[in-house]
């Protein structure tokens, strides 16, 4: 498997949370935490990545991650590339790793990925120059770092950090795009992967915590807006 670490031991490429020891979690937990003041707009952080060149490299349709990276980029000061696959050599033929390598050519730092097939994040991460970091937006059904993550942020928020005392109905939701079972499952999917990474990073009992999906049955707010579609992806800790 490509390394996500750097020789020096600093985290370089997010493919995937198996891997990521607890220390490396609560850093990342800890630094989305500081910045979500901020998360909305405002000038505050427009230094953090000046002179940087992030692109969101998503060769399947998204919304919601395509639209936060974009936003998350901007805000922290980054210059953005958004790639559309259907105006790409992609439609000729060209592979995900030689669009990546003719994208560090013009001086892209950072890639954001979303490819349909499993492990291709991090078979672009290891095609990648060494100076370039990979971000895993999802890729097939095997790895969605960033959504795990988001639903550990929302744990510790509401529950506390010290995740070892929980004992939890971890229930996933999300909002209505795609069809019933589709979203049914997604939401339990959401769900079983951060009951996965409380148990093997965190080393909760996974006795302790129960999983189950509510797909879009059970939203928080409307569905027919951006904003509204993004509360009602979540994950429901309940206290047993």
């Amino acid at each position: 498997m490509t390394s996500q670490f750097s020789p020096d031991g600093r985290l370089r490429h997010l493919l995937s949370l198996d891997g990521l020891n607890g220390k490396t979690i609560t850093s990342l937990l800890d630094q989305a935490q500081a910045l979500r003041a901020n998360a909305l707009g405002g000038t505050a952080l427009r230094d953090t990545l000046a002179g940087k060149t992030v692109c969101t490299l998503f060769f399947e349709p998204s919304t919601r991650t395509r639209s936060s990276f974009q936003l998350a980029a901007q805000r922290l000061g980054a210059d953005m590339l958004a790639f559309d696959v259907l105006a790409s050599s992609a439609k000729k033929g060209e592979s995900a790793l030689d669009t990546l390598r003719n994208l560090e050519a013009m001086g892209v730092d950072a890639f954001v990925v979303r490819l349909a097939e499993d492990g291709a994040a991090a078979a672009l991460a290891a095609g990648a120059k060494p100076g370039t970091v990979v971000i895993n937006g999802g890729d097939g059904r095997s790895n969605h770092p960033t959504q795990g993550l988001l639903d550990m942020l929302t744990l510790r928020q509401r529950k506390g950090a010290d995740f070892s005392r929980l004992k939890v109905l971890i229930v996933g939701h999300t909002d209505s795009d795609g069809d019933d079972a589709t979203n049914m499952d997604l939401s339990r999917r959401r769900a079983a992967s951060v009951k996965a990474a409380l148990a093997s990073e965190f080393k909760i009992d996974a006795s302790r915590m129960d999983t189950d999906g509510k797909g879009e049955s059970q939203p928080i707010d409307k569905n027919d807006n951006a904003a509204g579609k993004a509360n009602n992806r979540r994950v429901e800790f309940i206290k047993k």
